[in-house]
């Protein structure tokens, strides 16, 4: 089995950049990393006070608490499917 090749990508997220280095495509990582940015600004506009590191761990609780509720929802729903199929 081969390798996915890395690539380096240099993002913006929240006014700083970062390096990311993944075997995605650079447009892929370059959407999540737009993706984290605007969540952080809308964190931002309703929590003004928030310094940047807990605005980033308030972004990623709240990501995390997003990706949980798909992940359910995906499962529920091929839980449907496989009895539908039944």
């Amino acid at each position: 089995m081969g390798r996915k090749e890395k690539a380096r990508i240099t993002v913006d997220i929240y006014n700083r950049p970062y390096t990311i280095v993944g075997t995605e495509s650079a447009s892929h990582i370059r959407m999540v990393a737009s993706l984290v940015d605007q969540k952080m600004r809308d964190i931002h506009e309703a929590n003004q006070h928030l310094d940047t590191t807990k605005l980033a761990v308030l972004t990623a609780v709240n990501t995390m608490n997003d990706y949980l509720k798909l992940k359910e929802e995906n499962a529920a729903l091929k839980a449907k499917l496989k009895e539908e199929e039944n």
